[in-house]
């Protein structure tokens, strides 16, 4: 499992402030609601449980909490019952002998068990140590009101006394977290599963997309917090199936039609704060991704009027994807616009890139229709290129399965091409039973953005069982090993996976993993 960072310092942005401030326009209403701690619970080993930790319920009782005294090395967690992302404040005094010294503090949030166990000290991985989510503060006089200003992303919140002084203990009272989502959970009607398994998925799910619904659709509220296009097409598609706020995606696709190249180029993901700035990152389907975005929100709420404003980003990001193709339709890849798929390098991408190319130039097609493109012709001649370079060169009649590369068969060719249309319902049915009898159990693969792909692509080729089953042995069996939210990355067959080599900064509540609330509604309700 590998990413590569990107820093492309040369590239020059411009700033249409016509479309930021339509941008502006459609910022959301962040909501606020205070949640109290619903218990105090302990650490304990469990062997069903994420890498075997869980917690239980303490003898000490969250009511009776102002009347307990903390001494130094004293740890005290607090459960809020479920994710919660906010801001945390409580109130501490002391008890005992005058206070003779300060009070060090250390607090630590945590999404689940497993980063309670996990040391800040012990962390050595490639991402940055300052996402841990862990404060270490001095109150040199008591009692004190601390209200922290960052937002955390948690569940779990625990204190730990690092020293008081002998004389007296620390006390604490009035915890609570003032949780922030754009998301109205009164805007709709959850639906109502007769299979309980699923029921939860879809519960989860729901709670995954709302507790990344922010200012913008963010990737992950606990980590990089920010707008990516990939999370974002996903995370659209969830919101029509619920929350249905599509103001907030016309924010995002403004928010990058708005921060391009001088070439027209739109990076892989912004940031909003402290201002509107785009990354220097580059993504080849990221960016023809902001083409099926504005595809998507059309189909859920046609307007034509948003169709002609943005096409001409969309048909610049179309025009700058097509020269990676040569005469023959086939796409040459390029290390400075590299093809995504998945987090994992150990498989080539190239032909999961050229469906992907295919899937968006028919939704391009589309949106070209409503623009009154003049030079139709040109990119449906290039459709028929592009695909026809698909069955004819990669295409293995024998085997029923795309190759890739050199002589590779892997399993983001054959999903991709699916989803793309390229072969008729009958094949894809076949290419997708193919799939599952020689490359299931899924290996290699550890993200829910590569899984959602694999279960739609089921979904698509009618193998409904099929696609229902790996739902419930993926995104299910997060949820036996607890989780509250779905996680950004996990590998079933090593459920302790973390690609940064520790929990303590993998993000348990990720915007690309929602995806079972649309998958449900599309394929399973009737």
């Amino acid at each position: 499992m590998a990413f590569t960072f990107q820093i492309n310092s040369d590239v020059e942005f411009i700033h249409d402030e016509k479309l930021l401030r339509k941008a502006e326009e459609n910022r959301p209403e962040i909501r606020k609601e205070k949640v109290l701690p619903s218990r105090i619970v302990e650490m304990v080993s469990d062997p069903s449980s994420l890498n075997g930790i869980s917690v239980r319920t303490s003898e000490k009782e969250i009511s009776k909490l102002p009347s307990y005294g903390w001494k130094r090395d004293d740890r005290l967690i607090l459960d809020f019952g479920d994710h919660r992302v906010g801001s945390f404040e409580m109130e501490v005094d002391q008890t005992g002998s005058p206070m003779d010294a300060p009070l060090f503090l250390r607090l630590k949030f945590a999404e689940v068990p497993a980063e309670l166990a996990a040391e800040a000290s012990d962390y050595d991985g490639w991402l940055s140590r300052s996402w841990i989510q862990e404060e270490f503060i001095h109150l040199d006089k008591l009692p004190a009101k601390v209200s922290l200003p960052r937002r955390y992303s948690f569940r779990y919140v625990e204190l730990k006394v690092i020293d008081t002084s002998p004389k007296w203990q620390a006390v604490f009272s009035n915890p609570s977290v003032i949780t922030e989502t754009s998301a109205d959970g009164s805007s709709f009607t959850p639906l109502r599963l007769e299979d309980e398994k699923m029921q939860r998925i879809y519960d989860v799910g729901i709670k995954t997309l709302a507790d990344c619904m922010q200012d913008v659709f963010e990737d992950g509220p606990k980590r990089d917090r920010r707008l990516w296009l990939g999370d974002l097409r996903l995370q659209a598609l969830a919101d029509y199936a619920s929350f249905d706020n599509t103001a907030l995606v016309k924010r995002c696709l403004y928010l990058f039609a708005g921060m391009t190249t001088k070439e027209g180029k739109i990076s892989a993901n912004v940031f909003v704060n402290p201002k509107n700035i785009p990354d220097d990152t580059f993504l080849f389907e990221y960016s023809l991704f902001f083409i099926s975005v504005l595809y998507d929100l059309h189909q859920a709420h046609p307007d034509e009027e948003l169709v002609k404003e943005l096409y001409p980003t969309a048909k610049k990001q179309m025009d700058l994807s097509l020269q990676m193709f040569d005469e023959e339709g086939r796409l040459i890849p390029d290390e400075n616009y590299p093809v995504f798929v998945d987090w994992s390098n150990e498989f080539n991408k190239d032909t999961a890139g050229q469906a992907e190319m295919i899937y968006v130039l028919k939704q391009f097609l589309a949106l070209a229709r409503i623009a009154e493109e003049p030079e139709m012709e040109f990119y449906l001649r290039k459709l028929e290129l592009i695909s026809g370079y698909a069955k004819e060169k990669l295409y293995r009649k024998d085997r029923k399965l795309f190759v890739t590369g050199d002589e590779e068969f892997n399993i983001a060719s054959q999903v991709w091409m699916v989803l793309a249309g390229v072969m008729s319902f009958e094949e894809n049915q076949e290419i997708m039973r193919t799939v599952v009898r020689e490359m299931f159990p899924v290996t290699g693969i550890a993200t829910p953005y590569m899984y959602h792909h694999i279960v739609e692509a089921l979904f698509e080729a009618g193998l409904v069982e099929e696609a229902v089953c790996l739902m419930k042995n993926y995104w299910g069996k997060m949820i036996d090993l607890g989780a509250d939210t779905f996680w950004e990355a996990f590998d079933p067959n090593v459920p302790e996976y973390s690609p940064y080599g520790s929990p303590i900064v993998n993000s348990y509540c990720h915007a690309w993993s929602c995806t079972p609330v649309y998958l449900i509604k599309k394929y399973l309700v009737k």
